[in-house]
């Protein structure tokens, strides 16, 4: 065996242990570093093979930066009957690693090149440690220090958690030297993030009918706002028969709901741009900034692998119930629509959803029964005296404006619209129903009736 750019060999532990593990982290595919082996293949093996390997985590964890724990495994060998240890290091996510001693220099920064660790040019460095900050929204301050969190800490009460006053630093708000980062401020009561949701009258940009803003709040609230309003625009085209009540969404709600929480989650708020959704006549388009993350390819990205771009707001979404499983998003998405609905550049992903011809052509609305609703779509007085009820949670909120939308909507629908289980909806529209805000109509085979105040 030789040394590749893979494999480099140390007769004994020496000094130079630390140059060699930066270049390998430094590398886009890691390496393996042997201990006791010449650099011609020779086993000499080493006297103290467990105290050498001692001697290695002592240097890895204090002589490198940033942190290289969890990035590298020491395994003890034998070969031709003498101990040799085999040090396994990954490629780091926070380049450029270098020697603490000698900070983010050419002195200090390594890379491998062949089968020799070769100082970094200081250019590399500089673009190396650019794109480390520029990539992350946990390691961006944020430009205001002033920040509220009501809203938030109202969600996590109303999903069954209380944040404490370590919430900030427990969510990962916080940047190494203690201030909000720009998680905090995507999350804060007030920020200047600002989401479009537009409506045009054709297939193209030409004539814009609609245009909606939400955010300067809270993104969980902004996220939910968007949610709602092409809830509504997804209408359900009723038409019913001599046999059966027959309905059609526009999109299927499922992927709809999953690519508007993908676009949110995954989107790159680095340069300060935000998810876009657009509604046309034959389509609903959502693009979101930032190409497929670092080390994901195309096939890994429609198979599920879950490499979160903002992992801070990926966390706290799930803890929300946003989001129900890591990894979980597109391949439910796949579930109705073929990968040829994705668009991938350097700097943004966009999914498309063609709208269904027979929800375009159906034109038999049918008036619901008391309940306020034309094709699905809920009357503003309805909206708003849902919305502005203090005595319903979000998620029942969530839940009465599906309901308001389409009287006869089942439990399972209500259920993958949320992405929540059938069981958690059955005690929602029972609290709703104790309220006094639902009622049930000629039994099991009739409808909803919702009673809430007209503004």
């Amino acid at each position: 065996m030789t040394e590749t750019n893979r494999i480099e060999y140390q007769r004994e532990l020496s000094d130079g242990l630390e140059k060699e593990v930066v270049a390998f982290l430094n590398y886009r595919e890691g390496g393996i570093l042997y201990i006791g082996i010449d650099k011609n293949g020779r086993t000499y093996g080493l006297a103290d093979a467990d105290g050498d390997q001692l001697k290695i985590k002592d240097k890895i964890k204090n002589n490198i930066r940033p942190s290289a724990l969890g990035l590298f495994d020491i395994v003890s060998e034998e070969r031709e009957g003498k101990d040799i240890l085999k040090i396994i290091v990954a490629s780091g996510p926070e380049k450029p690693y270098h020697l603490k001693k000698y900070g983010m220099s050419e002195k200090g920064c390594f890379i491998r090149l062949g089968s020799a660790a070769e100082p970094m040019p200081q250019k590399m460095i500089d673009e190396l440690f650019a794109k480390r900050t520029r990539d992350s929204i946990s390691k961006i301050k944020a430009g205001r220090q002033d920040l509220s969190f009501g809203q938030l800490k109202i969600y996590y009460e109303e999903s069954g958690y209380k944040l404490g006053k370590a919430f900030a630093k427990n969510l990962e708000l916080l940047t190494d030297d203690g201030d909000f980062n720009y998680a905090a401020y995507l999350l804060a009561d007030k920020n200047n993030t600002s989401i479009k949701v537009a409506k045009y009258s054709g297939t193209n940009r030409t004539d814009l009918i609609e245009s909606n803003e939400y955010g300067h709040e809270c993104l969980v609230k902004a996220t939910k706002q968007v949610i709602d309003k092409i809830t509504v625009e997804n209408r359900t085209n009723t038409k019913i028969t001599a046999k059966e009540r027959q309905q059609s969404n526009v999109w299927n709600p499922i992927a709809l709901r999953e690519a508007i929480i993908n676009a949110f989650v995954h989107n790159n708020y680095t340069n300060e741009i935000t998810p876009k959704f657009e509604i046309f006549t034959d389509r609903i388009e959502i693009t979101s900034a930032g190409g497929l993350p670092e080390g994901l390819s195309k096939q890994e990205f429609f198979e599920g692998f879950s490499v979160p771009r903002n992992k801070e707001l990926m966390r706290i979404f799930k803890d929300l119930e946003l989001v129900e499983q890591l990894g979980s998003g597109i391949p439910r998405i796949l579930e109705h629509y073929g990968k040829e609905n994705f668009i991938f550049s350097d700097n943004f992903l966009r999914m498309t959803f063609a709208t269904k011809e027979d929800a375009v052509k159906d034109s038999a609305q049918v008036e619901a029964k008391e309940g306020g609703v034309i094709g699905g779509v809920i009357s503003s007085e309805i909206g708003s005296a849902i919305d502005k009820n203090p005595k319903l949670t979000t998620r029942q909120k969530e839940v009465l404006r599906l309901i308001a939308a389409n009287n006869g909507i089942t439990y399972n629908e209500i259920a993958e619209a949320l992405g929540i289980n059938e069981s958690a909806v059955g005690k929602h529209i029972n609290t709703i129903k104790d309220k006094g805000f639902l009622e049930r109509k000629e039994g099991t085979r009739g409808y909803w009736q919702v009673n809430v105040a007209r503004d």
